[in-house]
């Protein structure tokens, strides 16, 4: 059980108070995960400047993304939330399952990204070159590639925060791939 408490409005800092006030107004609630970042004075907004940069993915090509590296890090809370956002920007169940296992058999370029960005989470960086060959000859660029490890470190930071404090999940649950699977 976590001992961490998800924060308050009133238990943390002004600036960390308009931040939650915005969220509240763009989502109509304030993510557990994000108000566990306010437990720092500075943290929320610098995750929310770097999860919301200018980046040559798509909000969908994202999910791919965040999916692929909440899976290899074992992030129930990441996964629950992107499994929404993604059906939010198109994705069917089926089609999430499989990003989840960083793949795309239903679009080639998808299923590039989607291998680099499991490859790149599982070797901590230390990406097969021909992961990354498949990734360009798929017809992403290298702005792409640097965008998408960008993205990973993104995703990364917060998979591990939420297997740190381990607070509630507050989107739908999801199962395992294994219990789904089997």
């Amino acid at each position: 059980m976590s001992t961490f408490n998800v924060p308050t409005r009133e238990e943390v800092t002004a600036n960390n108070q308009a931040i939650f006030d915005n969220l509240e107004k763009a989502l109509g609630f304030v993510p557990n995960l994000y108000a566990t970042y306010a437990h720092s004075k500075n943290a929320l907004e610098n995750y929310l400047a770097l999860s919301n940069a200018k980046t040559s993915l798509s909000a969908k090509q994202k999910e791919v993304v965040n999916l692929a590296v909440s899976q290899v890090n074992n992030c129930t809370y990441c996964l629950s939330a992107h499994t929404a956002i993604g059906k939010m920007n198109g994705f069917t169940d089926a089609e999430i399952l499989e990003l989840r296992a960083g793949k795309a058999s239903f679009d080639h370029k998808l299923d590039a990204l989607a291998k680099l960005a499991k490859n790149i989470t599982e070797n901590r960086g230390a990406t097969d070159s021909e992961v990354v060959s498949n990734f360009l000859n798929a017809g992403w660029t290298r702005e792409n590639l640097v965008d998408t490890i960008v993205l990973v470190g993104d995703k990364t930071i917060s998979n591990y925060l939420h297997k740190t404090t381990d607070v509630p999940v507050d989107f739908p649950q999801v199962r395992s791939l294994e219990e789904i699977t089997a």
